[in-house]
């Protein structure tokens, strides 16, 4: 039974009286749903709403109506031209006959900034945002952030920060190596925050100190005059890391390492779901290129 406008409405299924609602992504529009209708539930394998009751189809059509009448039928349209006549131009963006459709690499700044535009929404499929027409005017207002933040992620301009990095530093980070004041130690196993590596886990300290003047000058920032002792760390795993109760702030700058802050846990656990998300996005190209190799195979055969 449809309604038109991206709306719709279907019978529930035989069990439970109820209808099954279709309506265009729009967080709030989604959210004025829910607050009507407090008892819906998603269902996923339909991507439908369901609305359980006898009386749930008139009751959604009145809603549906006052929603439509609302709705400005021509937004969509108002965009298409506006875009027509001042398009935007980069290679992050494609038009589509819904909308735009934006594909960048992976930014928190971008991610962050269209979750703020209510009818964009992920497409899982594409691997790609779109955004309707009708929110043409909130993209090009937010554009050059989005466009920024998706250069300053290219694989290249990543390439450049690291080659500009300090190469000594670069050699102490691989070395998963860090000195602590012999008398104040962090405590073993357990995530604590540091100047130079944010959040991380020691797991063993030398119990012999650091000859004197034998620090590389990329641990400047600490007191020439302390007895320290090599700390070697790890990355904290997110159950360590879910475990910790931030502090509210660093309890001594000078000593290197203090009690991890709620910024150094969320720049930590950020950091980590990035890591995991490229390891799922080269252990997919992988597959994806045996299976194409054992096609060929097969079709030689």
């Amino acid at each position: 039974m449809g309604r038109g406008a991206g709306f719709g409405i279907a019978p529930g299924g035989l069990k439970r009286p109820g209808v099954l609602v279709a309506m265009p992504f729009d967080r709030n529009l989604i959210a004025r749903f829910r607050e009507t209708f407090p008892t819906a539930r998603f269902r996923r394998t339909s991507r439908r709403w369901f609305v359980p009751g006898t009386t749930a189809e008139r009751r959604v059509d009145a809603w549906i109506g006052r929603e439509m009448s609302l709705r400005d039928a021509y937004a969509d349209d108002k965009g298409r031209d506006a875009y027509a006549f001042e398009p935007l131009e980069s290679r992050y963006l494609a038009p589509a006959p819904e909308g735009l459709i934006v594909r960048t690499p992976y930014s928190r700044t971008v991610v962050e900034t269209l979750r703020g535009i209510a009818p964009a929404h992920w497409d899982p499929a594409l691997r790609a945002w779109r955004v309707p027409w009708r929110a043409y005017e909130d993209l090009k207002a937010v554009w050059p952030t989005i466009e920024e933040a998706a250069a300053r992620n290219e694989p290249h301009a990543k390439r450049a920060r690291r080659a500009a990095r300090d190469p000594e530093a670069e050699s102490e980070r691989r070395r998963h190596r860090f000195p602590v004041p012999a008398d104040d130690p962090p405590p073993l196993g357990v995530p604590v925050e540091t100047a130079a590596y944010g959040v991380v886990t020691f797991e063993a300290l030398d119990a012999e100190p650091v000859e004197a003047g034998a620090l590389p000058a990329s641990y400047a920032p600490l007191p020439a005059s302390g007895r320290y002792v090599w700390g070697w760390w790890r990355m904290p795993t997110p159950a360590e890391l879910a475990g910790i109760v931030p502090a509210a702030r660093p309890d001594d700058l000078r000593r290197g390492w203090w009690p991890a802050t709620r910024d150094g846990l969320d720049t930590r656990r950020r950091h980590l779901r990035e890591a995991e998300r490229a390891r799922a996005t080269r252990a997919r190209a992988t597959e994806e290129a045996t299976e194409e190799i054992a096609v060929d195979a097969s079709e030689e055969a």
